[in-house]
Order: structure tokens, then sequence, then C-alpha cells
């Protein structure tokens, strides 16, 4: 009679164990399951946080470059067509003198909505563009006759100097132009050296 109580309450021992074993099996299995899907762990993070760094600090210095190149480009198109522009107002209203301004080639002749250059380069004597300053100068020629547009007499100069300077100082890229219509690019600005008539002292000529 003892012998079979005894058999049966480790009976009921062994099944209790049993069933509390499953029961945290089965719980861990639930716990691990919610913690799969309730999304990525700290490591993972750390991980994609890592690899979005990597990749971004190999990509902006190539990126900042392709901004500098862009730039450049629209500037030196700038300085062409400034030196287009000043030729045809020599040639068509200035009577063979160049205009001393930005605002003086955004200015049309009376019974004309065009101007000499397009307001972008025009709408001030000192613009930025495409991450350059632009500007133009032209001494005044006592003699100058006036222009078709309206400038007054003994303002317009018998040739003119324009410059891009960049606004970044990580770039380095300075361009000039002068009536000689040859475009010149140095370190340094060329605004205050590009002499209105000849070769400046400083920097070389773009083959293109």
């Amino acid at each position: 009679m003892c012998k079979s109580l005894r058999t049966n309450k480790l009976d009921v021992s062994l099944t209790t164990a049993r069933t509390l074993h499953l029961q945290s099996v089965s719980d861990n299995v639930v716990i691990r399951n919610a913690n799969a899907q309730g999304g990525f762990a700290l490591i993972d993070m750390i991980f994609v946080c890592g690899l979005i760094g990597l990749l971004s600090g190999i990509a902006l210095p190539r990126l900042m470059l392709a901004k500098q190149a862009a730039g450049s480009a629209s500037a030196i198109g700038s300085m062409r067509v400034l030196s287009s522009a000043q030729l045809t107002f020599a040639l068509t209203c200035g009577s063979g003198f160049y205009a001393p301004k930005l605002t003086t080639l955004g200015t049309p002749p009376p019974g004309s909505t065009e101007a000499f250059v397009s307001p972008d380069l025009t709408n001030a004597d000192s613009i930025i563009k495409s991450g350059y300053v632009i500007q133009m100068a032209a001494a005044p020629y006592t003699g100058a006759p006036s222009t078709c547009n309206g400038l007054p007499p003994d303002q317009a100069g018998q040739g003119f100097r324009a410059a891009a300077d960049p606004t970044e100082t990580q770039n380095l890229r300075f361009f000039g132009i002068n009536s000689y219509g040859i475009v010149y690019e140095d370190v340094i600005s060329l605004f205050a050296p590009m002499p209105e008539v000849g070769e400046p002292s400083a920097g070389h000529p773009l083959t293109r």
C-alpha cells in the first residue's frame, strides 16, 4: 500500500516536472519569436549606422568635387558670355567703347526688350551665381560718347575686366577675362590684377 502511494506520488512529480519544463521551453520560444518580430537588435542598429557613416564618408567628398566642377564650368561660361556681350555692346551701342558695369549690359536700348545679357548676370553690379561671385568693371574714359541704352558721356571704357571668385574657401579655381576675350585661371582672385587690355600678371589662359 505504502509502496503504491509512493509510486503514484513519484509519477505525479515527474508529470508535473515535465509539464513545467515544456511550459518553460514554450515560453522561451514565444519570447524569442516576439523579440525577432519586434525589430532589429542593438548590434544590428550599430552595424547599419556604421555602414551608413562609412558610405557617407566616401560619397560626400566626391559630391563636393562634382558640385565645384559644375560651378567652375558655369563660371567659365559666364566669363565668355560677358566677353561676347561686351563685344556686341561696343560694336552696336557704345561706339567702340565698353560697358562699365554689369547693370549697363542689362539695360536694353530704347525700343527693345532684349538686353545684352540675361538678368541672372546683370540684376546687380556684383552677383552670385553657381557658387561664384561675378563682377565686372571698366575705367571711365573722358571723351567716350553716350551709349544707345542711356549711359551718359565719359562713362564707357576703352577696355573692361571681369572675374569670377568662388564663395567656398575649399574651391581654389578663380577665373578672369578682359577685352582680349581670353579666360584666365589662378588660385587667387584675378579681378584686381586683371588689366582691361592685355595679359594679366598672374594666372594662365584656359585652352578650352
